[in-house]
């Protein structure tokens, strides 16, 4: 065991609970559980910590059901059966445990012979033990690991809702019916009308532009006759950033 492995499971000042020293001779069995919605790189991470805690280790990660998440945390994005799949997909992960209980248990602990429950160190508070993990805890099976800042399930959700319309008209773009992304007929025409005005729109401004350069090259090659080119060609220039900066005090000579 290296000494920052030694160091983690020792007595450390910021933690209220004790660690107990590994088991040696065998792999040492470490559970993570959680819902694990919409899997990203900051499960994954949390993953890695726990796999990597010890140099032989046996990654056990329980993810609880729809029944029990949707119960006590609101609807998810994914089933559980594709959460299951992510996790299990994910290269840290050796053995996922479905349906895994939302509070332990000395009984589960035993079960799959858990020597350490890691997770981060914050209280995890439900209705039945406060922390869940107060248990764990106790008895100095607790592994904490660092939380990944700057992503997380709620974000992701949160960009989502806040780019609603994009992302509706992303989907409708690819075919997909009104009905199966839950808005009426008129709300679909909305976003079609909406569509069709950005089209329009882009479409005048091209031409507009179009119409503004030829009109200044008509003056260009009448000033030539005369030149006085360099004197309009420069008006032109200064004209042309002023009108596009909407700000004569960004005039230059």
């Amino acid at each position: 065991m290296t000494k920052d492995q030694v160091d983690l499971v020792s007595s450390q000042p910021e933690f209220d609970f004790k660690i107990n020293q590994p088991p040696k001779n065998r792999p040492v069995r470490i559970y993570c559980d959680g819902i694990y919605d919409l899997f990203h790189f900051g499960h994954a991470k949390a993953l890695e910590q726990a796999k990597k805690s010890f140099p032989n280790v046996h990654l056990l990660v329980g993810v609880c059901d729809d029944r029990e998440t949707h119960a006590r945390k609101g609807k998810t994005v994914m089933t559980d059966l594709e959460r299951y799949e992510s996790v299990r997909h994910c290269k840290w992960v050796d053995e996922v445990i479905e349906s895994a209980p939302w509070v332990i248990t000395q009984e589960f602990l035993v079960a799959h012979a858990i020597d350490y429950v890691a997770h981060d160190a914050e209280p995890y508070q439900s209705t039945e033990s406060g922390d869940v993990y107060a248990f764990v805890k106790s008895q100095g099976k607790f592994l904490p690991t660092k939380r990944t800042t700057g992503v997380s399930t709620s974000d992701l959700i949160t960009r989502i809702v806040r780019d609603y319309d994009e992302f509706l008209k992303r989907n409708l773009d690819r075919g997909v019916s009104a009905k199966d992304l839950n808005i009426s007929y008129l709300k679909e025409q909305q976003m079609k009308r909406k569509d069709q005005l950005e089209k329009v729109k882009h479409t005048v401004m091209d031409q507009l532009e179009w119409w503004e350069s030829q009109s200044h090259h008509k003056i260009t090659d009448v000033a030539k006759l005369f030149g006085f080119e360099l004197y309009v060609g420069n008006f032109l220039a200064k004209s042309r950033f002023i009108t596009h900066t909407g700000d004569a005090k960004h005039e230059y000579h």
